[in-house]
């Protein structure tokens, strides 16, 4: 099975490619940038000739920006062979669906789809995929594509174009309309967003992230969800009208008019209690985490940078509300704390036992006659600053015993002090009548 993504050299494409990949498929990037070192790296393809792996492909998906998504399918949808799908994976579906359903042949099947999630998610575990097939036009494929996803975790929302425009002109629209918003208030004012981190409250800060998240994105993305939707509009008039409305009961101090308006708005929200439960788990999280760095002072952790992957081990030195310093041999490491992952016991072993450069030692004992000598290596491996253990050598025969002489190559975890490691296991091995040979 072929899939061409088209876009595929864009973060969405690359997120993608290994998802398909790794499930068996034959993937097929192609992007206007003529990136062929994304394709390289990522041990794909690149469609030198688009309309040569149009032609051949199962599966087609565009995945391009929203402004041109329906130019892109006008051009691709004609050229696809009988039997295969065209999906899209954009934030819009009556434009593409509609471009989809004017130019695909009636033996391609089409299909608009819109991961509700973007390309830092580690996998799709819990994330929601929208689909809007069109009557008549996926029967065959459908069934596929669902299951794909839903076998790898995610949550299938299954609506028309039209209601998935009106749905996301708020999810997306107001949500994205407002915290940009908010960002250039802080620009209009000459807010410093830095120096109020000193008075932060936790919603303050869990706020600040999330418009800070958004701002940090393709702006041309952001704008096309706010232009291309025409639903967007009638939300921007709401919303704006609310702001003026509130702004006006807050000039005249009005506090009835206030708490009515806040009480209706927390009757039709519904179920306060259950945000308040989730808002709460949410702040808790951040403090917990930033409490198991307090108590870790004096302690080595170990830390996971969340873009760059790059792993940090140490001794924690000090932390602040916004950094940990972690002592490295002869180096102070600073690391802001939103930028990082604290490792839990068992992954800094296991990145331990990966990256290390571990030490040889070889212990040579004569071992208890009717003794197992491969259940003594299992005891003995159970120390945790242990690599691993092999027998490297049986010998019977000894002179004065009938003994068996078995000699262990143990492997000792490269930060730990080797000859103390080397002293416990002799002495676990003296504690199970082992001899410890010259």
């Amino acid at each position: 099975m072929k899939v061409l993504i088209i876009g595929g050299t864009g973060e969405m494409g690359q997120w993608f490619t290994p998802f398909f990949k790794k499930r068996g498929y034959e993937v097929i990037v192609w992007g206007s940038s003529g990136k062929v070192e994304i394709a390289e790296r990522m041990g794909v393809e690149f469609a030198s000739d688009l309309d040569a792996a149009i032609s051949i492909s199962d599966i087609v998906i565009v995945t391009v920006p929203i402004n041109i998504t329906g130019k892109v399918i006008s051009e691709t949808a004609p050229k696809m062979k009988s039997g295969s799908l065209l999906m899209d994976f954009t934030s819009l579906k009556v434009g593409p669906t509609e471009a989809m359903k004017k130019y695909a042949p009636q033996d391609v099947e089409i299909l608009g789809t819109h991961p509700m999630f973007g390309p830092s998610i580690p996998g799709l575990h819990g994330q929601i995929f929208i689909l809007t097939p069109i009557e008549g036009r996926c029967d065959r494929w459908f069934p596929v594509i669902r299951a794909l996803f839903e076998d790898d975790g995610a949550h299938i929302e299954v609506i028309s174009p039209a209601e998935h425009d009106r749905f996301v002109s708020v999810v997306q629209g107001l949500t994205h309309f407002a915290y940009i918003t908010i960002g250039t208030t802080f620009d209009e004012l000459d807010f410093s967003v830095n120096e109020s981190r000193r008075f932060m409250s936790p919603v303050y800060d869990i706020m600040l992230d999330f418009v800070g998240r958004i701002l940090g994105q393709n702006p041309y993305l952001y704008a096309y969800i706010q232009m291309e939707n025409p639903e967007v509009l009638r939300v921007h008039e709401a919303f704006m009208q609310q702001c003026r409305e509130m702004s006006s009961i807050v000039r005249e101090h009005d506090v009835e008019a206030f708490t009515t308006k806040m009480r209706d708005a927390a009757v039709h929200f519904g179920d306060t209690a259950s945000a308040l439960r989730r808002s709460d788990k949410l702040i808790n999280s951040k403090i917990a985490e930033f409490d198991r760095l307090l108590d870790s002072i004096g302690q080595e952790i170990g830390v996971r940078h969340i873009y760059s992957g790059i792993v940090h081990t140490g001794v924690v030195d000090k932390v602040t509300p916004r950094t940990v310093v972690l002592e490295c041999g002869s180096k102070m490491v600073p690391l802001k704390i939103e930028n990082i992952r604290l490792l839990d016991e068992e992954e800094l072993h296991e990145w331990k036992l990966g990256n290390l450069e571990h030490h040889s030692r070889d212990i040579s004992v004569l071992i208890p006659e009717e003794a197992d000598a491969d259940v003594i290596m299992e005891l003995v491996s159970r120390n945790d600053n242990i690599v691993s253990i092999e027998i490297i050598d049986r010998y019977e025969g000894v002179e004065g015993t009938k003994r068996l002489s078995v000699t262990f190559r143990v492997m000792i975890m490269g930060d730990v002090e080797v000859e103390r490691i080397q002293q416990e296991v002799e002495r676990q091995l003296k504690g199970i009548g082992c001899i410890i040979r010259g």
